[in-house]
């Protein structure tokens, strides 16, 4: 890719991190737990007055959170169950994440993408390796990487359009893999009443506790079986 080929590219990313940032700033105090709690009786009373609205509004705010890499995704989370219930709350939660996650991926595959992997083909070494790996088992990577609450939303979106991984892969796993975290999440903001009555805040820490966690866990090492599976071949062999 010539130079003037990568400038191209490359402007528009930057661009969209200083806007980005510009954002993060201007809405941290906004997309917050705190004005949630400030805000909840005028966001369920517009939400009853016209749903259709509040949830197309919903939609559209998370994906830009989401695709513009935003602080507030776990917050929003929380207002989709608080305002339309566990379900269809979950529902809206994951249309949100998909749209804007598909935005960060397809602007990073048009920035970056192709040009980097094109890179990393030709060279030799430990890079080269992961994307090989990533290359041959790449259903399982990607559930993986969507189904551990260790890895950061935002980078889970970017590796896939860094390796290649095509666009039909990505939504799909992407859809599927973030259902168990967003249910409980989507769960934990339909509560959210009861938590502002009682002046307290969410424990978004649930996620870690052992009987959430470990059918993660469990999760996670199904979707690692065919990467098992296809190691024991080869040694095998």
């Amino acid at each position: 890719m010539s130079e003037t080929v990568e400038k191209r590219h490359i402007w528009p990313l930057v661009l969209l991190a200083l806007v980005a940032a510009g954002l993060a700033v201007l809405l941290r105090e906004h997309l917050s737990f705190e004005a949630l709690a400030a805000n909840r009786a005028i966001l369920l009373s517009y939400t009853e007055a016209h749903t259709g609205l509040a949830v197309l509004v919903f939609v559209i705010c998370y994906a830009a959170i989401v695709g513009l890499s935003l602080p507030g995704a776990t917050v929003a989370t929380l207002t989709g169950g608080f305002l339309f219930g566990t379900f269809p709350g979950v529902l809206f939660n994951i249309s949100g994440a998909v749209l804007g996650a598909s935005l960060l991926f397809l602007a990073a595959r048009w920035g970056l993408g192709d040009w980097l992997s094109s890179k990393i083909d030709a060279t030799e070494g430990r890079i080269h390796k992961i994307k090989r790996g990533i290359d041959e088992n790449q259903w399982s990577m990607l559930f993986l990487i969507r189904l551990l609450p260790v890895v950061p939303f935002f980078v889970a979106n970017l590796l896939p359009a860094l390796f290649d991984v095509r666009f039909s892969r990505f939504v799909i796993s992407t859809a599927l893999g973030i259902i168990p975290g967003t249910l409980v999440y989507t769960s934990v903001g339909a509560g959210l009443g009861a938590v502002f009555e009682a002046g307290e805040v969410p424990d978004l820490g649930i996620i870690f506790a052992p009987q959430i966690l470990l059918p993660l866990l469990g999760l996670c090492l199904l979707a690692l079986l065919p990467v098992l599976w296809k190691t024991w071949r080869k040694e095998v062999v």
